[in-house]
């Protein structure tokens, strides 16, 4: 678990396929390292690995076929930089929002513009996605906590501050930029709960003709 909070940049070193998937070494020589053992979860560019060998300033990975399919991993090359983030303590502060680290799909930069000293980015959402994302919300874009500042449709807007853009990979996002996105997880139970029985079914959705026939909408 995590808390979109980025502690430090690093870079791909490698990426090296592996009887079918993936082997990734990040290299990060700003982060501490010294309370990082086997075993751990460290969020990348939203992604949670399990570190499966330390490197000095850096570590390994395997990725599945599965986080290849639904995130950015799949398009990183050596020397590209990522967002880290070592998995959260009972005494880390909870600064941001809680982040699993599973990615829910892969967004697209539409546009970006200043805005006084900060930037402003429009972003589209898969189709699936827009429903979780609302005005003030949470969203997690590369393991970075952000506020939702508009939604239009797929689309939702974000203002970046300057320290945002610097301690982060958000700085480096251009037009076309792909980017890995994690909704809020409350709202994906809220969903769930709302269901109530029929979630066991495994046919419900919840649809404008749910909410209203049972009672949420007038």
């Amino acid at each position: 678990m995590f808390t979109g909070i980025v502690e430090a940049l690093g870079t791909i070193a490698a990426a090296q396929p592996k009887n079918g998937d993936l082997r990734l070494h990040i290299q990060a020589p700003t982060l501490d390292w010294s309370d990082v053992a086997l075993g751990d979860s460290i969020a990348t560019n939203g992604v949670c690995l399990t570190v499966v060998e330390l490197s000095g300033n850096g570590y390994w990975a395997d990725v599945s076929n599965e986080t290849i399919k639904f995130t950015t991993v799949a398009q990183w090359q050596v020397s590209k930089v990522v967002n880290l983030e070592k998995a959260l303590t009972p005494q880390t502060r909870l600064g941001g929002h809680i982040v699993s680290g599973h990615v829910d799909g892969i967004g697209e930069v539409v546009s970006r513009k200043p805005d006084a000293r900060s930037e402003r980015f429009t972003l589209r959402a898969p189709k699936e996605l827009a429903k979780y994302i609302a005005h003030k919300g949470s969203i997690t874009v590369d393991g970075t906590s952000l506020t939702v500042n508009a939604v239009n449709g797929c689309e939702f807007e974000l203002n970046i501050v300057p320290h945002t853009l610097e301690k982060t990979v958000i700085g480096h996002y251009q037009v076309g930029s792909t980017v890995n996105l994690e909704v809020d997880v409350l709202a994906r139970y809220l969903e769930r709960l709302m269901l109530g029985e029929k979630a066991a079914e495994g046919k419900a959705t919840l649809t404008e003709g749910f909410l209203a026939e049972h009672g949420f909408m007038k």
